[in-house]
């Protein structure tokens, strides 16, 4: 157990708290101790006691068991905390009874990266998002603060079906929660219509992913010349910015940049920020931005990695983005795999080194992406040809004396290939040359 200085009398108001880890008897579950803080600090709170543990498992009640408890309680009353933070998800009946023991606000792991998530948010479309994930955190936890209301309400004005008031806050949260939603699959219609612009326009999309505070917007911002909010603190970024660039031979593609992933990323959250990860599911290409001089990198790359698959763009094709080498003093360099293609890219986001080099291997990536050409389909392959029209890849169309459909197209490597394996066939043998 760590103890901390407390803000003096007369400091700017900073919510102090007690920090609470522990370790269980399983090597799925180590907690990374300075993510941990680094959460805390994001939120804005100052921690003033460290507690560790360990059990074989958590205690249905308390979490951490009755002796621990009691330890925290003691700590409690020497420290004076704000708030006691636990790096785990706490049950609803867990955190309630960890209150009454304590006697303090205590606040989960999901609890504290959904008010880091509530202070980011910038537009309005993060905003819903933030106050749908925390409606859904909220609406399993309503029974705080509210025990001396359970019982129907009465007096004039009030009298009737006998709701009670947990009753009606349920009621009221499910109501704001269809409004959010049906607001968010506006602009996530509006987000489709976006994409499908860009694809007409074939316009290639590279999108920024990678740990948080790995350095993507610091990247991003090197790459566009914008000015996007980039601060070293978790979760930075939370709305997604979208930037043409224009590269060399005339090409331009469209740099996203994401939200950044983190372990034990609340579902709840996952789901609020799947129209805005929908850019990394839609991406022709992934920068999988990393911090290569942190120790822990290859751990952030699997937690990643994760996500991405979760979304279903495990098979986006991937480069790596080593960025921070000027903490390492290493030069900027690509490396690349045993077939030629490049893997990796080591450069720095803050001193400009590297950069270049990798919008090079941007150009020369989608140099030859789109594919322009006659095709002929004979009336077996109609599916493909209903393909590609929904892809607005066909600019006109003939039919042959044989009854073949005679295309003249215009589409993305990329997705031409995905079609052509639906049908399990070779480019090769429909071309009409």
């Amino acid at each position: 157990m760590e103890l901390f200085d407390i803000p003096k009398h007369g400091e700017s108001r900073i919510d102090t708290a007690v920090l609470v880890q522990m370790n269980f008897n399983s090597l799925s579950d180590k907690r990374d101790e300075h993510e941990f803080k680094e959460l805390v600090r994001s939120a804005g709170a100052t921690e003033v006691a460290f507690i560790k543990g360990g059990r074989a498992a958590p205690d249905s009640r308390y979490f951490v068991g009755k002796g621990k408890a009691d330890e925290i309680h003691h700590i409690i009353k020497a420290t004076e905390p704000d708030v006691v933070i636990f790096d785990h998800d706490l049950s609803p009946a867990q955190e309630r009874n960890l209150e009454k023991a304590l006697e303090c606000r205590v606040m989960d792991r999901t609890g504290l990266i959904l008010d880091i998530f509530a202070q980011r948010a910038r537009s309005h479309e993060g905003k819903l998002q933030v106050e749908l994930a925390q409606l859904r955190h909220m609406s399993t936890r309503l029974i705080r603060g509210w025990t001396h209301l359970e019982r129907q309400k009465g007096g004039i004005g009030m009298r009737g079906p006998g709701e009670t008031q947990l009753e009606t806050d349920r009621r009221l949260i499910s109501i704001r929660i269809k409004q959010i939603n049906k607001r968010l699959a506006k602009v996530n219609k509006q987000r489709e219509q976006g994409r499908q612009s860009r694809k007409k326009a074939e316009i290639p999309t590279v999108s920024l992913v990678g740990y948080t505070n790995a350095g993507k917007s610091t990247l991003f911002n090197r790459m566009t010349e914008s000015e996007v909010y980039a601060a070293d603190q978790l979760f930075a970024t939370l709305d997604p910015t979208l930037r043409r660039i224009d590269l060399e031979n005339q090409q331009s593609i469209i740099l996203a940049d994401t939200v950044g992933f983190i372990r034990d990323l609340p579902h709840d959250l996952v789901a609020a920020f799947r129209a805005t990860l929908q850019e990394t599911t839609e991406a022709d290409l992934i920068l999988h931005v990393m911090d290569s001089h942190d120790d822990q990198r290859e751990e952030f790359k699997s937690q990643v990695n994760d996500v991405i698959h979760s979304l279903g763009a495990e098979k986006t094709p991937q480069i790596e983005v080593m960025n921070k080498i000027d903490l390492l003093h290493q030069e900027p360099r690509i490396d690349q795999g045993y077939d030629g293609q490049p893997t990796r890219v080591w450069l720095s986001a803050v001193t400009g080194e590297g950069i270049d080099q990798l919008l090079t291997l941007l150009s020369s990536t989608f140099s030859d992406q789109v594919f322009k050409g006659n095709l002929k389909l004979p009336p077996a392959l109609s599916r493909l040809r209903a393909g590609l029209y929904e892809e607005e890849a066909i600019m006109s169309e003939d039919i042959s004396e044989r009854g073949e459909y005679l295309l003249s197209v215009s589409i993305t490597k990329r997705r031409l290939n995905s079609l052509l394996s639906k049908e399990s066939i070779e480019l090769e043998s429909i071309l009409d040359q």
